[in-house]
This record gives structure tokens, sequence and C-alpha cells, in this order.
């Protein structure tokens, strides 16, 4: 299946109207969340388009010796225009590069068994699974694991061919309340790891194959 390229300029404007809608979106969630800053949507963008850069160059994420690519995209996500020093910026990458490689319980190499074990699930679920993996304690990256994460999701499906997970007024609902629920669930948890995160899974999942947004996509 030939991967999908980004309409970049469609999620920027999707992603600025659900900025002018978040007090709507925040009316409906249990937990409320900060409306994205113009510094988040900027940033969020910049991780667009990097994925987007991934699948025309046909960089697999996942190949060993490519985990750089992972770190690469939630430090673009966090900072990319963010007004910070280059020393404090440096700083931040080496604290998120130390935790990513030596965290024994939910590192890049954790990440990486999952993947081999769930090697035959759907696109969706693999997809889902790996937001999950992050999301729940301990999270893979220090910060920014939601829109990283989201953008991982991504990049998995568009590899099939199909559209990427971009949140809007519409859907946030039904991404942001499992993702409250999986944030507080351990992997190293028998009863969260085989009840409790599976079931956020299979919701997460289910949102991405019915929030197949064409839109997002550029006709090839």
């Amino acid at each position: 299946m030939t991967p999908s390229r980004l309409n970049l300029a469609e999620i920027r404007s999707s992603l600025n109207r659900t900025q002018q809608r978040f007090h709507q979106i925040n009316a409906t969630l249990t937990v409320k969340k900060t409306p994205p800053s113009d510094e988040v949507i900027a940033n969020l963008l910049s991780g667009y388009a990097l994925i987007d850069q991934f699948i025309a160059q046909g960089i697999e994420l996942f190949e060993y010796g490519n985990s750089h690519y992972l770190l690469e995209l939630n430090h673009t996500v966090l900072f990319e225009h963010a007004p910070v020093s280059a020393t404090e910026d440096a700083s931040q990458f080496e604290a998120t590069e130390s935790y990513f490689y030596e965290n024994q319980t939910a590192g890049i190499g954790q990440l990486m068994e999952w993947l081999n074990i769930h090697d035959h699930d759907s696109v969706w679920k693999q997809a889902a699974g790996i937001f999950t993996f992050m999301l729940s304690q301990p999270q893979l990256f220090l910060e920014g694991n939601h829109r990283t994460g989201s953008l991982i999701m991504s990049y998995v499906m568009m590899q099939q061919g199909h559209a990427p997970f971009v949140l809007t007024a519409e859907n946030a609902k039904f991404f942001f309340e499992p993702a409250e629920m999986t944030k507080k669930r351990s992997k190293n948890n028998i009863v969260d790891d085989w009840l409790y995160l599976p079931k956020q899974t299979r919701k997460f999942a289910g949102l991405l194959e019915s929030e197949q947004n064409r839109d997002f996509v550029l006709a090839l």
C-alpha cells in the first residue's frame, strides 16, 4: 500500500479551529484541559511536517538504530518554537535521552518488545497500542507523550495509506477521556496490563478507524 502524504495546510486550519472551540471541548470533559497555545500548535505542526518527511524519505521509525528519530519527534513537539536558550534546550534533550534509553521498565527497549509481540495486529490496534504504551506509567518520554504519541500513531497509519489522527472539537472527548484513564494505569501492574490497558487500547483503535478524514492527506 502506498504511504499517505500530509495536507499540512488543512491540518493547520483544523488545529486552529480546535483551538478556537476549546471552551466547548472543556465543557464535555470530566478533567478540564488547558487550551493549546499558538506555540503548542506551531510545535505540533512541525511534528506533523517531520513525520511527513520521515514517510517521504522511507525512514522506518522502529528499525534498529533509528530510535533517535523518536527522540527528535518528541523534542520537536516540545521545543521547536519554544523561547529557550541553547543551553536549556540541550539540557532538556539530554535528560529525555537518558530517561528514554535507560528506563528498564518502559523505555525504548520495552516498546520494541511490545511491537514484536503485536506484529500481526491490525494497523489500528498497533497504532493505539503504541499510544497506550507511551501514555501509561512509566511513560516513554519525560514530557509530551500525548502529542508525540498522536504523531507516532499518525505515522503508523500513514505507512499503510491511511489518514493521520488530528484532534478536533468533535473527537476530543473520545481522545481525552480514555487518555486520562490510561495515564493513571501502570504497564507493570498485572491487573492494569491485562485488563484496563487493553480496554483503553480498543477504545483508541476504534477512534482511529472511525476518524479517517481524507482531507488531511494529499490526493496521489
